[in-house]
């Protein structure tokens, strides 16, 4: 007895053994990817993940450098705005300087004697150029019974009090005579108080 080899079934015409490659569906053709296929696109898949991972970390960098420009630029632009402000606040300063000499004769003619009518008459343009300078700025340092700041106040003696001499105790460096008036123009000492101080 032969033993016959059975041959493989033959798919009936038309139809393709094994699962289909594509099919129709609603007039469109759906393919069908194979395992080999599949791993193919997990690589690319990989790919484009790793791209994407680049991308964004390059992004957060460009974004972090254009906000630090930014904040620089910004910064640049307030320095320069206050160099101008401060330019046109202390312009007069050299003006007020040649000033203040003239501000120190007034005083100086009116303490002469304060109650003449010269004095008086003095006294009240006096105050008008005070005021008109105070109003650009110009403030007058306080000395008088204040302490020593060397900040605002330059020493030219310094006086041990007599017993009697202040009906108040004065601590020692404590400003007790002013020679000359000293100014501010906008917070900026211009001319330091010249002052004697208690020891």
């Amino acid at each position: 007895m032969t033993d016959k080899k059975e041959k493989p079934a033959e798919s009936p015409e038309g139809i393709q053994a094994g699962p289909p490659k594509s099919e129709s569906f609603g007039g469109e053709e759906i393919k069908y990817e194979s395992e080999e296929d599949t791993e193919g696109a997990d690589k690319k898949v990989k790919k484009i993940k790793e791209q994407l991972k680049t991308c964004e970390k390059e992004r957060a960098e460009y974004l972090a450098g254009w906000q630090r420009a930014k904040a620089d630029y910004i910064n640049l632009q307030r320095e320069h705005e206050q160099k101008i402000a401060d330019y046109f606040k202390f312009a007069n300063e050299g003006l007020i300087l040649e000033i203040l000499p003239i501000l120190d004769s007034f005083d100086a003619a009116i303490k002469y004697d304060p109650k003449s009518p010269e004095a008086i008459g003095l006294s009240q343009i006096y105050n008008q150029f005070k005021s008109v300078l105070k109003n650009n700025g110009l403030e007058q340092i306080k000395a008088l019974g204040e302490k020593f700041d060397p900040k605002f106040h330059e020493a030219v003696d310094a006086i041990e009090i007599q017993h009697g001499t202040y009906p108040e105790l004065v601590e020692g460096g404590t400003i007790i005579e002013e020679v000359q008036k000293g100014y501010k123009l906008h917070g900026k000492v211009i001319r330091a108080s010249k002052v004697k101080i208690n020891k």
